[in-house]
């Protein structure tokens, strides 16, 4: 069976949605088990708490149950779908939470967990910074690993569009990890 193994998986998508709609547990079961951790990783994007992101994605998937009725496969494909009801899913706990910002926990070391909580401060305040489209298409682009297309799909913008979010986002980015003192280093190309 030959095909590319994009292919391949999105058939096996198509089998368990429609076996999921069904009511097959198994189908259910392939969706959480392919998605859950793409899905887990977006959400912590939005709300910044590992542990509240486990549970809204466990949420998202007990509620897939009920709502996978309403996908339909020719509107979107399903890992966009999926990644809109998550994104509503920690939108509406942001807004029920409406959380006061704690300061981290400090650890004692050589300094290096210290290098890393302000390198994690500073590209979270960076990230902030940014207006919410460009901060989510970064994230969409560079931390879950969708495409342009899935972006675009996900978002409900143009491809084009997110290409431009994309770069007006990385390049505003830099400039607020620079002028935190922040910026990654780069190699230096040697002539």
């Amino acid at each position: 069976m030959g095909g590319r193994p994009e292919e391949a998986d999105s058939r096996l998508v198509q089998d368990a949605v429609a076996h999921a709609k069904a009511g097959d547990p198994e189908g259910l079961h392939f969706l959480y088990l392919r998605y859950a951790p793409d899905v887990e990783r977006y959400v912590n994007s939005v709300v910044h708490d590992r542990h509240e992101a486990e549970d809204i994605t466990q949420g998202v998937f007990a509620k897939l149950i009920t709502t996978i009725g309403k996908y339909e496969q020719r509107e979107v494909p399903f890992t966009a779908w999926i990644l809109r009801v998550a994104r509503n899913a920690a939108l509406d706990h942001m807004r029920a939470r409406r959380a006061i910002p704690t300061e981290d926990v400090r650890v004692a070391d050589n300094g290096q967990a210290q290098i890393g909580l302000d390198r994690s401060r500073a590209l979270r305040e960076a990230l902030e910074e940014l207006p919410d489209d460009q901060r989510e298409v970064l994230v969409l682009r560079h931390v879950v690993g969708l495409s342009p297309l899935e972006i675009a799909e996900t978002i409900g913008k143009t491809e084009s569009s997110v290409h431009g979010l994309h770069h007006r986002g990385r390049r505003s980015l830099r400039a607020s990890l620079t002028e935190l003192g922040a910026a990654p280093v780069v190699a230096a190309t040697f002539a």
